[in-house]
């Protein structure tokens, strides 16, 4: 198979267009190619009068490839990649994994696929009742501690946009995006530079996972939660968890912890068992909501209601003068704000998009870098009680009713109350409060955020529009601790329990975490 890089297409190209560029790049009749896939596509918007697509496309010639290949510059042969499973004999024991996150979820199923039928652990419910609890908190009834948006089959990204860029380079990589395909997501992620799901299509990719695990002898519990863990001479000998108020304990020498940034309770009962763990920088903001309109007309100019463009997005980071950083985060365009806390008294947001992102509003985490010295205190958990209490503060700005304070960006850089909106809604539900947030965040948070603003309104003009909306408070991004593991991805502190992800402190997002939980489903079966 032949790979042929740089090759560039109108916005409005169709196979036969991308069919005859690949002839074209390879000086051969386009009758030629016996079959022909996109590789990789990604958007070149740089200028606004030449807008069009880049490409890397694979095509099937059949004979003379080599010598085909060999008279352009930006084609090459490449091997169809395959996913090689380690060679393993069935464990005595079950592996164990707590969490079923994309990271919980991909090690399950790489166990699974090697056939030591795992067992995994999920505190909160199966997908479609996780939704059911989801959207009546959002309808403004109670919230269920256990079943949420951090908690619960798939993990926290199941409400989020689904996105699955990462800056990881791992072929691990290319095994995640097929076994999406595999379970039923869109097939183009396989070749967009910048791939995402939509929350709408990640339930049932997830649901679809889970079922083949259990076909191949695995077993998934829900509202299952983890409670203690056992060791034996230095090693784990068991894990115990609680489900509908009774105590179970599963014998096991190896176990994954992918408990996601959310498990605090989880964290304290690993602290008090010694685990060793450590402060981790982390960061915390708000939600910053435009017309999405605005951003597609600031990223497309006149084109920015052609049908061939996907609704704009954008990445935008800062450093300001006293060296902390303020960026976006998990940007979704068409999208909305949603209640995401896990503790009740607590506030919390996210940002969601389903997979036509055809919603009036585009939003984005807007971040301040957050260090252990911010943290005001030595304990290893101090980031987050720090969460905690802005959460808290967030939760009695916005009413005490998990309604959320929001406030618009003028009134944001003149430090006065918001009276009314202008043309941007903010989409959080169940609701919200109008206030003014720097009595909500920290004086070294607004701070930046004034400041950071003003700077990431230079490189895409309009971001800090007046009519945007800020909504506090953004805590969850990643996790504040990290749970020490050496080269084999065992804990420092307990041979067999594997400390895997973004709750663990190493992984960023869907693809990394779900890598992640490969490559520790690698070392068990090795």
């Amino acid at each position: 198979m032949i790979r042929i890089n740089g090759i560039s297409l109108p916005i409005e190209y169709d196979e036969n267009t991308l069919r005859s560029a690949a002839a074209k790049k390879l000086k051969i009749d386009p009758s030629q190619i016996k079959r022909l896939s996109l590789y990789k596509r990604s958007l070149d918007a740089r200028k606004k009068d030449r807008i069009h697509f880049q490409a890397s496309v694979d095509v099937v010639i059949g004979n003379n490839e080599q010598k085909i290949a060999d008279k352009c510059k930006s084609a090459e042969i490449i091997k169809e990649y395959q996913y090689e499973l380690p060679v393993c004999k069935k464990s005595g024991l079950r592996p164990v994994i707590v969490g079923s996150g994309p990271c919980g979820l991909f090690a399950a199923l790489i166990l699974a696929q090697a056939g030591q039928e795992p067992i995994v652990l999920e505190r909160g419910a199966d997908v479609d009742k996780r939704t059911k609890d989801v959207s009546s908190f959002w309808n403004g009834e109670e919230l269920d501690v256990d079943s949420n948006v951090q908690f619960g089959e798939g993990g926290a990204g199941t409400f989020s946009d689904g996105k699955l860029t990462t800056g990881t380079k791992d072929h691990r990589i290319r095994k995640v995006l097929q076994e999406f395909v595999k379970h039923g997501a869109p097939e183009e992620i396989l070749y967009l530079a910048k791939p995402h799901i939509g929350t709408d299509k990640l339930k049932n990719t997830v649901k679809n996972i889970r079922k083949e695990i259990i076909s191949l002898g695995g077993k998934v519990l829900f509202g299952a939660k983890l409670i203690d863990i056992c060791e034996n001479n230095g090693t784990l000998c068991s894990a115990v968890y609680m489900k509908d108020g009774q105590k179970y304990t599963i014998k096991t020498d190896s176990l994954i912890l992918a408990v996601g940034h959310s498990a605090r309770d989880t964290f304290s009962m690993l602290n008090e068992k010694g685990i060793r763990m450590e402060q981790k920088s982390f960061a915390m903001g708000v939600r910053i909501e435009h017309l999405q309109e605005q951003i597609n007309r600031q990223q497309y100019g006149s084109l920015y209601n052609s049908p061939f463009l996907p609704a704009a997005d954008y990445k935008l980071a800062a450093h300001l003068a006293d060296g902390r950083g303020v960026y976006t985060f998990c940007m979704c365009p068409g999208g909305s704000v949603v209640a995401a806390a896990s503790e009740k008294g607590h506030l919390v947001t996210n940002g969601m998009s389903e997979f036509a992102r055809d919603g009036i509003n585009a939003n984005s985490a807007l971040l301040v870098g957050i260090d252990p010295s911010d943290f005001g205190s030595s304990d290893i958990l101090a980031g987050v009680q720090l969460q905690r209490k802005l959460e808290k503060q967030a939760f009695i700005y916005g009413g005490e009713n998990y309604h959320a304070p929001v406030q618009r960006v003028c009134d944001f850089l003149r430090k006065e109350k918001t009276a009314q909106l202008g043309n941007v809604i903010p989409s959080y539900r169940p609701g919200y409060e109008l206030t003014e947030l720097h009595s909500c965040l920290p004086e070294f948070m607004t701070d930046a955020l004034k400041e950071g603003l003003a700077v990431l309104d230079g490189k895409l003009h309009g971001f800090a529009d007046g009519d945007a909306v800020l909504t506090a408070v953004e805590s969850r991004s990643s996790s504040p601790v990290r749970i020490l593991r050496d080269e084999t991805m065992n804990s420092v502190s307990l041979k067999g329990l594997y400390p895997c992800g973004e709750g663990a402190g190493y992984a960023g997002g869907i693809m990394s975490a779900a890598v992640d939980g490969i490559k520790a489903a690698e070392m068990i079966l090795r």
